[in-house]
């Protein structure tokens, strides 16, 4: 079936990262002052409420990551993507029946749960099912998702700005249910990851899942030297090293993956993504801009960030490779928010009339997320904490670096709202420098993975220990000695 299929699976599990990109995006609508329903229904919740209701959310998401580390070793990728998915079901509609804000944040905080669940997960399986050759674009369709998430949450949002009851916030929290309950029943007929198969030592359904990813009547050499060099890689690692949680700094090596893989995802967040993600309103009101039209352009940036996405993770991912993209994006977003603190600082204020000045704090807001974010570290923070974990500790290894994700979104989420009414324009200058050292610490610490395989990641790090199928051309890799306790079978 090949690419095409390839290509299905990826996209259709990356629901959950749509799930992602909706929940967090329609928050920020639905906590604005445009919808004064909302703000009634509440009695008008002041920023520490709305910071908890934004932020119990990046809580739950911390402690799901934590929980799927262990479901996604034991029960497979497939399995903990449908066990978030019915969890989401629950959360999301706990939040649509709300009667009060506690009621409110314990939907949050359950629907967070399952969101960081799939948000470690989802990437974890496209990269295990993904050909090393166009991975990124593969692995790059979670923040494709999250951005289509985001689009349609902004839309959604812009929309039910209008309705004059309680179906102005409800119907927003309402929709995310649908996504959800589709994902949980469309994994059935879905493949497990090939390598987690593996691991369990069903190697002929591995095998078979391989050919429908891969297969094609020009590469049959290529699966089969790729499957082999899964195969030598995994029984070897399980033959000759344990899964404890303590592996992931026991060696040099192995310290390296884990660090880089947690500063991807701090770095991450320490854009400033997620105050433009969730407080985008407040960043447009900021500007003099008021009524419907903020939410309107909070919607034409969910559109630019999702075509700049697909237009970066298909023509320029696997081309240029993880480093330069992640370097040029960190100094593009920081001059993108010195220009936008300087607008704000001169001509910024609810009460500015200076159109000019408001367009201009308008486009550097989009430029900021829409170009410089979504060709970099959105998409390739997750594409990179996937591929450079072995197999017998990559589940944990990317819970671990997820939980930094949500660890560093629930400080920003909380403290932002605070920091935009005391700081103002200044709170900008916090991740201009922020974002100079994310330059700084990739150019000097980050290993380029480009086109290797999973199993090849072990040269990058420097503790490969067997030789590659795909670099030697040849299906026995291993030791007589290492074939007797679990050498190929291919």
């Amino acid at each position: 079936m090949g690419l095409f299929f390839n290509f299905s699976v990826c996209l259709f599990s990356a629901l959950g990262s749509f799930l992602f990109g909706y929940d967090s995006g329609v928050i920020g609508s639905v906590v604005s002052k445009q919808f004064d329903q909302f703000q009634t229904f509440f009695h008008n919740p002041g920023p520490d409420i709305v910071g908890a209701i934004v932020s119990t959310f990046a809580g739950g998401c911390f402690f799901g990551a934590a929980t799927a580390g262990s479901l996604a070793t034991r029960i497979g990728r497939k399995r903990t993507i449908q066990i978030g998915a019915l969890i989401a079901v629950l959360g999301c509609s706990l939040q649509t029946g709300a009667r009060n804000v506690s009621y409110l944040i314990v939907g949050r905080l359950i629907a967070g749960f399952a969101i960081g669940c799939l948000s470690m997960v989802v990437p974890l399986y496209q990269s295990e099912i993904s050909p090393p050759e166009i991975r990124g674009f593969l692995t790059g369709l979670t923040q494709f998702m999250i951005s289509i998430g985001f689009l349609v949450a902004n839309w959604v949002g812009y929309g039910c700005q209008f309705l004059r009851n309680d179906a102005q916030w409800r119907v927003p929290l309402a929709i995310q249910i649908f996504p959800a309950a589709l994902l949980f029943l469309g994994m059935f007929i879905l493949p497990y990851s090939p390598r987690w198969l593996v691991e369990q030592g069903r190697h002929d359904e591995a095998l078979a899942v391989v050919q429908r990813l891969h297969g094609t009547e020009e590469n049959t050499e290529f699966i089969k030297l790729e499957f082999a060099e899964m195969l030598e890689q995994i029984q070897y690692e399980r033959e000759h090293y344990s899964t404890k949680f303590s592996d992931l700094w026991s060696t040099k090596p192995m310290l390296r993956r884990t660090l880089t893989g947690i500063a991807v995802q701090v770095c991450t967040q320490f854009t400033g993504i997620n105050v433009s993600s969730y407080f985008q309103p407040t960043l447009y009101a900021a500007l003099g801009l008021s009524g419907s039209k903020i939410l309107m352009i909070t919607g034409i940036n969910g559109a630019l960030g999702a075509i700049m996405t697909i237009i970066f993770i298909y023509f320029i991912l696997d081309r240029v490779g993880r480093k330069p993209p992640l370097i040029f994006g960190a100094i593009g977003m920081s001059i993108s928010l010195a220009v936008e603190a300087a607008i704000n600082a001169k001509w910024g204020g609810v009460d500015s009339t200076n159109h000019p000045a408001q367009t201009a704090g308008v486009a550097f807001i989009i430029i900021f997320s829409a170009l410089f974010f979504s060709c970099s570290f959105g998409p390739v923070s997750w594409v990179y904490q996937s591929e450079i974990f072995p197999m017998r500790i990559r589940a944990v290894g990317t819970a671990v670096c997820t939980c930094a994700n949500w660890a560093a979104n629930v400080l920003i989420s909380q403290v932002s709202p605070i920091g935009m009414a005391r700081l103002q324009y200044r709170f900008y200058i916090l991740f201009v420098v922020t974002n100079i050292a994310n330059a700084l610490i990739v150019f000097f610490f980050f290993p380029e993975t480009k086109g290797k395989s999973l199993e090849e990641m072990d040269a990058v790090f420097g503790d490969q220990v067997i030789p590659h199928a795909l670099e030697t051309k040849q299906v026995h890799n291993v030791t007589a000695e290492d074939e007797k306790s679990g050498g190929s079978d291919v």
